[in-house]
């Protein structure tokens, strides 16, 4: 009997991307509009005519009659929306598929872009995550990244959110910036924690070619930090997040107990989404598209249909690719893969390829498993299966080799597996 290939599951999950920013950070390589200082939300036309575009396009999207659990405002700076522009979307995406009473609705926010009262009207639409794009605690730091915001910013935006009653956010920080010293990443990781965010995203600076960084700067050169520096503010982040009571849940974002990402948990998980906005993903029926990463091509796009179909749009993923897609994704979870569900959508063929591809990684410390008594076993290349528990990256060291081992994984795997069928 054939299994199918990709997740069926129905989506219950929405990203929504605002691409308007004050001005382009040098790291970043999203697709963003640039509308400078003072241009936000009702007294900015193209905002309104963005968001009316948005609408349609949520309002021409095939509804696989399943309420949203969880909704992403991305970005960008989605803080650049007026409340009533934030509350014409969620209408429409109430309207189309339905959302939960207990839906997790997060909003990407940057210091210096709201106040008191706009927090409380994003709160009135059902908004109860934030998450505040911080990313360092040093002046000259912020500067060198091109961030519109300084460090008093950031106190007033974290005073803001306490005297709405946000008590589900969370901070941005990256390691690895141009000039940062281990001392001055710990004083950001000292700060961060705190601040006592619920939730806490520590991302290593990468260098794309197309970003003013990727221009000034060569990876691994100066002002850059050695890769041994960047590798020990990861070593860092690690102890002192998760020894102040936050759970390492995945490879860059760290919780406290009951505050996981919801929305994000869906992209590790392989399970299908919406997204609408310029450059958004979307994985639904087995397909991923991205839309333009412009905002004329990205109208011309929506306005070009009459009623929506996927038939046409996305790649449809082979088994191989799904079987990449899980392994990637999952090995960046805490959990890992659970053998016992990939043995039954992939075959044993190739969970026993899969312990045979990681033994190696076992014995340098990087690649474990968890019996199913949650108890850290060793296995070996001949392993006899069935085989219960799960394979996981060790903390810190597999997390921080993760590329190292999946592309491995994807070397072996594109070369030799076969699904059973």
């Amino acid at each position: 009997m054939k299994r199918p290939v990709g997740n069926y599951c129905i989506p219950s999950s929405a990203y929504v991307h605002i691409p308007f920013c004050r001005r382009r950070c040098y790291y970043c390589d999203f697709p963003i509009s640039v509308v400078g200082d003072g241009k936000k939300g009702d007294n900015f036309s193209p905002i309104q005519e963005y968001v009316e575009i948005v609408c349609k396009e949520v309002n021409i999207t095939k509804s696989f009659c399943q309420p949203l659990k969880t909704i992403f405002f991305g970005g960008g700076t989605p803080s650049l929306l007026s409340v009533n522009q934030l509350s014409l979307i969620l209408d429409s995406l109430e309207k189309k598929f339905g959302i939960v009473a207990n839906a997790e609705i997060s909003i990407e926010m940057d210091p210096g872009t709201f106040d008191l009262e706009q927090v409380q009207g994003y709160q009135s639409l059902g908004v109860n995550r934030v998450s505040l794009g911080v990313q360092g605690f040093q002046d000259d730091l912020l500067k060198i990244c091109g961030r519109s915001h300084n460090v008093s910013d950031i106190y007033k935006a974290v005073n803001i959110l306490h005297q709405a009653g946000i008590i589900n956010f969370s901070i941005d920080l990256i390691s690895g910036l141009p000039h940062q010293t281990l001392e001055q990443w710990q004083t950001s990781l000292d700060i961060g924690i705190a601040l006592c965010p619920t939730h806490i995203s520590s991302y290593d600076l990468v260098v794309e070619p197309v970003t003013a960084f990727g221009r000034y700067y060569k990876p691994g050169h100066t002002p850059l930090p050695t890769d041994e520096i960047a590798a020990q503010m990861y070593r860092m982040a690690q102890q002192l997040i998760s020894n102040s009571g936050y759970e390492h849940y995945e490879i860059s974002n760290y919780a406290k107990r009951g505050y996981q990402c919801s929305h994000n948990r869906v992209y590790w998980e392989n399970h299908p989404y919406y997204g609408f906005g310029m450059g958004a993903a979307s994985y639904l029926e087995g397909q991923r598209f991205t839309r333009p990463r412009t905002r004329k091509k990205y109208y011309q796009w929506v306005l070009s249909f009459q009623g929506y179909s996927l038939d046409n749009q996305g790649i449809k993923a082979s088994s191989q690719d799904f079987l990449l897609e899980t392994l990637m994704l999952r090995f960046r979870l805490a959990e890992g893969v659970h053998l016992s569900k990939l043995s039954r959508e992939f075959g044993q063929k190739t969970l026993e390829n899969l312990l045979i591809y990681l033994h190696p990684y076992q014995q340098l410390g990087w690649v474990e498993f968890i019996n199913q008594n949650g108890v850290a076993t060793p296995f070996s290349d001949n392993q006899k299966l069935p085989i219960e528990g799960y394979l996981r990256l060790t903390d810190p060291e597999g997390f921080l080799f993760s590329n190292t081992v999946l592309s491995t994984l994807f070397s072996k795997i594109s070369n030799s597996i076969h699904m059973d069928s």
